[in-house]
């Protein structure tokens, strides 16, 4: 089996030494008679951030089906919460390799492995639900003491645009004058039922010739 071996480090020259990770895994590989197809190192990343350059190879990598299984030193060496574990564990899943955290012995290809999977996807859900519940009761507090929410609405002067358009005024300027957007300063002159001047530049029709 081809295996891939992920290590990170949030500082360098600190303590903090990927080696005794790699060390680790390459023991681990080898008692599993586990051929090291690749390793891939992050050195001076923080575990907040989601994109790391040597995570990302892992994954393209992982997509061209080069490596059966990711070994990790610890859940917190490849993961920066629950649901990101969970979603690169899921796209393990759909591409047959498996994933094993040294540390807290979780192999996916075991019955036991499964089980801790299912119980992460778990709590993944749970906490997305927490999440979105307190948005919710955010939002209830936030309307039952009066507070607007959504974007601030914009005092449109129809008549103001229309003016200045006639003074040969651009629609960006006009929206730069009013602090508005150009299509929204188009669409309230239409709608107020003006009709400003043609661009400079535009074609205008000549009205038909009379007979």
């Amino acid at each position: 089996m081809r295996a891939a071996i992920y290590a990170r480090v949030s500082t360098t020259g600190h303590g903090q030494d990927p080696m005794l990770q790699i060390r680790e895994l390459r023991e681990y590989c080898a008692r599993r008679g586990w051929e090291v197809a690749g390793e891939y190192v992050d050195q001076g990343i923080s575990g907040t951030r989601e994109r790391r350059p040597e995570l990302d190879r892992l994954q393209a990598d992982a997509h061209r089906r080069r490596f059966d299984v990711v070994a990790v030193w610890k859940f917190d060496r490849f993961a920066r919460s629950v649901s990101h574990l969970l979603r690169a564990l899921e796209q393990f899943q759909a591409q047959g390799i498996q994933f094993v955290s040294l540390s807290e012995q979780l192999d996916t290809s075991t019955p036991a492995g499964r089980m801790v999977f299912t119980v992460l996807g778990a709590v993944a859900e749970l906490e997305r639900s927490l999440i979105v519940e307190r948005v919710k009761a955010g939002l209830r507090n936030a309307r039952a003491k009066g507070k607007t929410l959504g974007r601030p609405r914009v005092h449109v002067e129809p008549a103001r645009i229309t003016a200045l358009r006639s003074q040969g005024s651009s629609w960006r300027a006009i929206a730069r004058r009013l602090g508005l957007s150009a299509r929204t300063a188009r669409r309230a002159a239409s709608a107020a039922g003006h009709n400003p001047p043609a661009e400079s530049g535009a074609v205008t029709p000549y009205p038909a010739a009379a007979d």
